[in-house]
């Protein structure tokens, strides 16, 4: 990375490699994942250590997941030429930086991490009284930094990773950015912008720092970017100096809430394979019908002719998801005076499911017939990854004092 508006257009996202994706990663990770792609340096990866954490005694499986969900984002759009894509455990740099940013986490941190007590209660079938378990949030923030990435798309329920990913960032750069003689180094790099640039990046950076004037750090920031005869180090000297800091090492991240609208199960409850209410991408179409047609209706319809309530209804969930006004206000009105039936209801559902999934399944069996060139994007990807990591890890280490030349 070059630098703060570099950081900042870079995006970092990982899904765990369970088993074949449905419509809920679909409408919840792969949408934005696709548009994402054209708009910053993206970066996905298959997180095979975490899937570790909770199905360590399946390790046999973990493969065969990882190939089979790599297909499937590149059917649902995903493309190697936009994005970066990898495997986790293919960039051992990952694991470096989790374990040096070990040694500096407290304890504390990690056990106040929200996710945590909460997947214990609802994983209470499965051994989790482990470090890995405990630790992957400092794995999570491991593979955010070790990217420089500045940006990290998450549902609500994953802002206190990004969070705690910050607190790391900062406290490592506090630890280890303060370099001997920082003050005069960094003044020393800003005469090198030139007599001009040197005075204004002083008046922006007392702006900041003596009045809270964040358009300054801005404007400061956007500076630092145009300079074309200072290196890199002294560029990330001059970040740190702007903001009272030492040299900025590890950038801190920002979590960019995803757009993702709940998608709803067949019983209504969230797309979930541990709740069993999933429709794969990679359902055959009488599998999908099958499931759509046998889906729980308002219980208060027993008999054809008796009014329900689509807000009691599954179903109406999906027409949330799927329909427009016209379609919706046909199933409010049929549904309420018993106008339509349930499988007059569910039809344009089945459809509308069934049109989306067909390009997907397509272009997956396109993929499934060609194993070769799947495993060289991803060959190529890791290529791009390791080569990425590196730089940031070299960094650290030298921060660190574990440099032996």
């Amino acid at each position: 990375m070059t630098g703060f508006a570099a950081q900042q257009r870079r995006v970092l996202s990982g899904m765990r490699s369970t088993g074949r994706l449905h419509l809920g990663h679909y409408h919840g990770v792969l949408k934005n994942w696709v548009r994402l792609q054209h708009e910053y340096e993206c970066f996905f990866f298959a997180a095979d250590w975490h899937a570790l954490t909770t199905h360590y005694e399946q390790p046999g499986d973990i493969t065969t997941n990882v190939w089979d969900m790599v297909i499937d984002w590149l059917a649902a759009g995903v493309n190697p030429g936009s994005a970066t894509l990898f495997i986790q455990s293919q960039v051992p740099e990952h694991a470096e930086l989790h374990l040096l940013l070990s040694m500096i986490t407290p304890l504390g941190w990690l056990e106040r991490v929200p996710t945590y007590k909460d997947q214990q209660e609802k994983l209470r079938e499965r051994d989790l009284a482990t470090y890995g378990f405990l630790g992957y949030p400092l794995l999570q923030s491991a593979d955010i930094l070790i990217y420089q990435a500045g940006v990290v798309p998450v549902g609500e329920d994953q802002v206190s990773h990004v969070e705690m990913t910050r607190e790391v960032a900062r406290r490592f750069n506090h630890l280890y950015g303060r370099e001997p003689n920082f003050e005069e180094k960094a003044e020393a790099a800003a005469r090198k912008m030139g007599k001009k640039n040197a005075k204004l990046y002083f008046d922006l950076r007392k702006r900041y720092q003596e009045q809270g004037d964040h358009e300054a750090l801005n404007t400061a920031r956007a500076l630092l970017e145009t300079q074309q005869n200072i290196s890199i180090a002294d560029r990330e000297r001059l970040f740190g100096y702007l903001d009272g800091e030492g040299k900025v090492i590890l950038p801190e991240p920002q979590a960019l809430l995803t757009e993702s609208a709940r998608m709803p199960g067949l019983d209504g409850q969230k797309m979930s394979k541990s709740y069993g209410n999933t429709i794969a991408l990679n359902d055959p179409p009488d599998v999908v019908e099958k499931k759509l047609r046998t889906m729980p209706t308002d219980p208060a319809r027993v008999r054809r002719t008796d009014p329900g309530e689509p807000e009691k209804c599954p179903v109406w969930q999906l027409h949330q998801v799927y329909s427009n006004d016209e379609t919706r206000q046909w199933v409010q009105e049929g549904c309420r005076n018993a106008g339509i039936g349930c499988l007059d209801c569910k039809k344009p559902i089945i459809d509308a499911v069934l049109d989306e999934l067909r390009p997907i399944q397509q272009r997956a069996s396109e993929y499934e017939s060609d194993p070769g060139a799947v495993h060289a994007i991803i060959r190529e990807g890791c290529e791009k990854a390791r080569e990425e990591a590196r730089k940031t890890l070299e960094e650290v280490r030298q921060a660190m004092g574990l440099t032996y030349r």
